[in-house]
Formats: structure tokens, sequence, C-alpha cells
């Protein structure tokens, strides 16, 4: 177990990033139940078209 949490934290924090969200969003997981719910759908959603605060937008880049 101990080998998948930190991969799993830092391909959420990416995730949100992508999403022009702060890494603190993360700490939403300590509401139960709809803090999990929240952060999937966040996961789920499309990147942000163009560059934002953290880097550029990864699909534009490989295409």
């Amino acid at each position: 177990m101990g080998r998948v949490v930190l991969p799993s934290i830092a391909l959420t924090v990416r995730r949100l990033h992508d999403t022009d969200r702060s890494a603190w969003w993360l700490l939403i997981l300590l509401i139960p139940f709809i803090g999990a719910i929240t952060l999937l759908v966040y996961s789920a959603q499309d990147s942000m078209p163009g560059q934002n605060q953290y880097g550029a937008n990864p699909k534009e880049e490989m295409a």
C-alpha cells in the first residue's frame, strides 16, 4: 500500500493543476463522502485550454 500512496497524491495534484485548481483542493478529502465525490468530479473534468498558472496544457503539447 505504501508504494501507491505517494504516486496517487502526485497524480491527483497534477490533475488538479490541469484543471487550474490548487493542490490545496486535495484537503477536501477530509470531508467524508462529499469530498471524495467532489475530487472525483474535478479529476474527470477536461484540462483547461491554453496555458494556466501551472503551465501549458499537456494535451496541446502532444498535438
